[in-house]
């Protein structure tokens, strides 16, 4: 049985890791270099940073940072935010990054999620869908390669800023096809609300991908990771604040699903 993975998340802005509510009122929650070292010493599987204004302002990721904080890692480790290259994702690879995220720059040129699993194969290409709106019923949806348009939210791009009329249950096949390696799903409602995962939608995508579904956005609870995993057919949970302020430790939370029938890595 595969495990589960369990991946704190490091949401950067000016150098510093922050941390809001749907994507807004952003707040500081600590040294990235620190905490992610903190995070590898604690048992996490993974580890994402994500560079959340550098498609905003126009700019690369923070490779240096990237540097930085890459040195002190010894788990997987995935950098997005910005990347719109082949030169860019080299640049992090180079730097230290095992994976990268690519977001509003796969939205506006599709093409590139094929570009760059060519180049550096899908394993090291996420594809993260920032998602807002309702799922659709099992009425509505019927089959899912042909739900009605905007059934199950719309893919929103630069941080949420954006929103495009792609559906997001489409938009995830079509990166799959392309390529992807994963899925990196964040609900923009849920993000932290801290009342619970998006489960319809997360599940949907899950069943019918063929590659790993990272859920993101809601987390507050260890019983909120455990509906992700079961109810939600994720393959991995991501989270911040719960983690970055101590509201969970990582190991009390893999000992809880694990005495819950889930597969981890302890």
């Amino acid at each position: 049985m595969l495990t589960k993975r369990i991946i704190p998340c490091l949401d950067i802005k000016d150098g510093k890791t922050v941390k809001g509510v749907n994507f807004e009122n952003l707040r500081d929650a600590g040294d990235p270099v620190e905490l992610a070292q903190r995070y590898a010493q604690e048992g996490a599987d993974e580890l994402v940073f994500l560079d959340i204004t550098a498609t905003v302002d126009n700019r690369k990721t923070l490779v240096e940072l990237v540097r930085r904080v890459a040195a002190v890692l010894d788990i997987p480790f995935t950098v997005g935010g910005g990347i719109a290259s082949v030169a860019d994702v080299s640049a992090l690879l180079q730097a230290g990054a095992d994976k990268v995220s690519v977001n509003s720059a796969a939205v506006r040129n599709p093409g590139l999620v094929d570009e760059l699993a060519r180049e550096f194969g899908s394993q090291c290409i996420v594809v993260a869908i920032d998602t807002k709106g309702l799922p659709p019923t099992p009425s509505e949806r019927g089959g899912f390669l042909a739900p009605p348009s905007g059934a199950g939210g719309a893919v929103h791009t630069h941080g949420g800023r954006k929103p495009t009329d792609i559906p997001t249950i489409h938009w995830a096949k079509e990166v799959e096809n392309r390529g992807a390696g994963e899925i990196l799903l964040t609900s923009m409602d849920s993000d932290g609300m801290k009342t619970g995962f998006a489960l319809e939608i997360t599940r949907i995508i899950s069943e019918n991908a063929t590659i790993p579904v990272i859920a993101s956005g809601g987390a507050g609870t260890m019983a909120h990771f455990s509906e992700v995993f079961t109810t939600g057919k994720a393959d991995a949970a991501l989270a911040a604040s719960i983690f970055h302020f101590k509201e969970i430790e990582i190991q009390d939370l893999k000992r809880y699903l694990q005495s819950q029938g889930i597969a981890m890595r302890l």
